[in-house]
């Protein structure tokens, strides 16, 4: 179910079709390496809509619901996954922009700097934002350039390869792994929330 969080009408351009059609056109393989991860059964799903800037999605496992910025709005909104309610969770917000709960431990010396620094991806002309692992250290990557073909998520393996393609019809500036067994893609993308449920877990704390 769609729900526009503010009661006002969406511009033609930000209309959602979902694909009538298995497995979803919407989800690239690029790589062969990638097809293990795409379900042929899933969809790209839009959950909520009629944000400003959504940003930051963290999912809350134990009481199943998952928490995003709408930054212009001074918000944050929650989503909840046994109802498919949307409402706002606190406003003001501070305009609070990206959240996590905070478990990840992966810098030295007292966390004040990274180690074995290496590149690891050429964007080329997209434009990389938020990021999250799953458990085999493929990289999820929210991307966008404001224009088809770039707007989306990019999947890289752990060698910094590019395998897999999630076209979005906005920009995707985060994304998280949520749901029961942590196989459901949350994707905080301009105006809107889309989900995706694919064939690997979030790494922990992810």
């Amino acid at each position: 179910m769609n729900h526009n969080t503010t009661g006002a009408a969406l511009p033609p351009s930000f209309a959602w079709e979902p694909s009538q059609r298995y497995p979803d056109p919407l989800v690239k393989i690029v790589d062969p390496g990638f097809a293990r991860y795409r379900l042929n059964l899933a969809k790209v799903e839009r959950i909520a809509t009629g944000m400003r800037w959504a940003e930051g999605p963290v999912w809350f496992g134990d009481v199943r619901c998952l928490l995003w910025s709408d930054i212009p709005n001074n918000r944050m909104m929650k989503w909840e996954e046994e109802t498919g309610v949307v409402s706002v969770f606190r406003k003001p917000s501070n305009f609070a922009n990206g959240n996590t709960r905070d478990r990840l431990d992966d810098v030295v010396d007292g966390g004040t700097r990274l180690s074995n620094k290496r590149k690891l991806v050429d964007a080329g002309p997209g434009t990389p934002d938020g990021m999250r692992c799953d458990v085999d250290g493929n990289l999820w990557v929210g991307w966008g350039m404001g224009q088809e073909g770039l707007d989306g998520v990019s999947i890289f393996n752990p060698e910094g390869q590019f395998i897999g393609r999630i076209n979005l019809p906005e920009r995707c500036a985060n994304l998280c792994f949520g749901g029961l067994q942590r196989n459901r893609l949350f994707m905080a993308s301009s105006t809107s929330l889309y989900s995706l449920y694919v064939n690997t877990q979030g790494a922990t704390g992810g």
